[in-house]
């Protein structure tokens, strides 16, 4: 049994948040891992996708192990360094602001058992970017849309409702 490990320091986040939702990943599959990790609304748990297609990666093209063969055997989430800083309060006092940081280690592990993938993961198309503001200068008036006859037509009830001229 092949243990490959691949490793996350100085990630941005308190160690207690990023335990919560590692806790849940250990001994699953690594296709479950990843298709339970594109589900969450977390914020940690874009960077532990990351890890994980990175240890998956790494086993398929350094050790040539079989994506559906590996589980994680063991995660686990360390302090980082701290980053101290202080928020002024009143009367001249600060009060301390503490920025911990993440180490993470993730080790797979290779089985003998093929696990069957329960979902097909896609992969998303990349987002195009967005064309720069154009000055006022260059704007180009739009074009008017044709208007069918019936939008223009109000009912009797609407009409006499949202008609702008009165005591018609």
């Amino acid at each position: 049994m092949q243990k490959i490990t691949a490793k996350l320091n100085y990630l941005n986040m308190t160690p207690r948040k990023v335990r919560l939702i590692a806790d849940t990943l250990r001994k699953l599959p690594a296709q479950e891992a990843e298709a339970q990790l594109l589900m969450r609304p977390h914020r940690v748990a874009g960077p532990l996708l990351k890890l994980l297609r990175s240890a998956v990666a790494n086993a398929r093209n350094n050790f040539k192990l079989e994506a559906n063969k590996l589980v994680i055997g063991e995660i686990f989430v360390g302090k980082g360094p701290m980053l101290k800083r202080s928020l002024p309060r009143a009367m001249g006092r600060a009060t301390p602001i503490h920025k911990i940081m993440s180490h993470i280690t993730l080790v797979l592990q290779e089985t003998g058992k093929v696990y069957n993938a329960r979902f097909s993961i896609l992969p998303t198309a990349k987002k195009e970017k967005k064309a720069p503001k154009h000055n006022h200068a260059d704007h180009k008036p739009k074009a008017e849309k044709p208007t069918s006859e019936k939008s223009k037509e109000k009912s009797g009830f609407l009409r006499k409702m949202f008609s702008r001229k009165t005591g018609s």
